[in-house]
């Protein structure tokens, strides 16, 4: 193999895949990226067996050839070199590297024991505008769980309902729905949040479309020349749709900017009680009111004027509300919930494609 690639390029490609080269599994040759030609572009890929991420880019190719190579290594040694033209030339499985006053060597293992994900064969595909997959991610990946015990809710769940593309996350405590893409696709698809967020990263606004295809057990998201490869979570996820109440004795409409103000000074008082602020409404008054207790520092009352039906009041982690509030993009909140033990449900007034929902603590 000899090829002839700029800096920047090769910089930039080790630097996204790189991240998925895994230096604790069982097998060494996952803390490597596979450096390969193909036609007249060079991939560069790495893989933890269940993410495997490869980025092509162009070069001039002297002679095909391929190498696997410590993956930190080569990407803080590139990413130290000044920009310009590097040289990479393979003999016997060591690869010479050259670019203006710099040579280096590095020793190498054979691509042949590189491990690949099977390819997709006979799946369906959908194709998704960039921003709106980017948008639908960062909504809703935040409320992934992590708890390895539970992995049906370490995964972001990507399905189809009449006619509808959603995305869904949660860790059981809170919910995030996010109404994505009109298509005729039957798709049901629990992808690992760490994977969705692999695909977030790489995300960029010159990006046009993401393609995806899936299969049963894979799926694969084609980003420009970025391609992204992932095992799916086998299980079924839970029937969240049975947990969001179709009407509400409790609801209030403020600005978003006043919500979080509230919330913030507030969660400031409730560090010793896991986060814990209450809610109450009050349509009197037409106000929200917000209440925290520190009990070796004191405590705090704050107040918001809005649009109020019902008097009820419901406990819940500002944290969350927090997280909420930065995921709905909107300048105006609507929050609505049932009794105190209930779930509470929080929407943008305007644009009814995205709920979050929190689960209340007991007050």
């Amino acid at each position: 193999m000899k090829l002839q690639v700029t800096q920047e390029n090769l910089s930039r490609a080790l630097n996204t895949v790189a991240r998925v080269a895994s230096t604790r599994g069982t097998l060494p040759i996952l803390a490597n990226v596979l450096i390969k030609t193909i036609d007249n572009r060079v991939s560069i890929s790495a893989t933890n067996l269940d993410v495997a991420i490869t980025q092509f880019i162009g070069a001039k190719i002297i002679e095909p050839g391929s190498i696997t190579l410590p993956a930190r290594l080569m990407q803080d040694y590139i990413a130290s070199l000044p920009s310009g033209v590097v040289e990479l030339e393979l003999d016997d499985q060591k690869l010479h590297i050259k670019s203006d006053k710099y040579q280096s060597t590095i020793n190498g293992v054979p691509a042949d024991d590189f491990p690949e994900m099977p390819a997709i064969i006979n799946g369906g595909t959908v194709i998704i505008p960039s921003e709106v997959l980017k948008a639908g991610l960062q909504q809703t990946i935040p409320a992934a769980g992590s708890d390895d015990a539970r992995p049906v809710l370490t995964g972001m769940y990507m399905h189809t309902d009449k006619g509808q593309l959603y995305l869904v996350a949660t860790d059981s405590y809170r919910l995030a729905e996010k109404k994505v893409y009109k298509t005729a696709e039957s798709i049901s698809l629990l992808i690992p949040a760490s994977a969705a967020q692999d695909v977030l990263r790489v995300l960029v606004d010159e990006t046009k479309d993401v393609s995806i295809t899936y299969d049963e057990q894979q799926v694969q998201f084609l980003i420009g020349d970025i391609k992204i490869v992932s095992r799916l979570i086998d299980g079924t996820y839970p029937n969240y749709r049975g947990l969001i109440p179709s009407s509400f004795e409790n609801i209030a409409t403020l600005l978003k900017s006043d919500f979080v103000s509230i919330t913030k000074v507030s969660s400031l008082f409730a560090r010793e009680s896991a986060g814990s602020v209450t809610l109450q409404l009050d349509s009197d008054q037409r106000c929200v009111r917000i209440h925290s207790i520190a009990s070796q520092v004191g405590e705090n009352t704050a107040q918001v004027d809005a649009d109020v039906s019902g008097n009820g009041s419901i406990t819940l982690n500002s944290r969350y509300i927090l997280d909420a509030l930065s995921a709905i993009k909107g300048d105006e909140i609507v929050l609505s919930f049932n009794g105190k033990l209930e779930p509470c449900v929080l929407k943008d007034s305007k644009n009814k494609d995205y709920l979050h929902v929190i689960m209340p603590l007991k007050s």
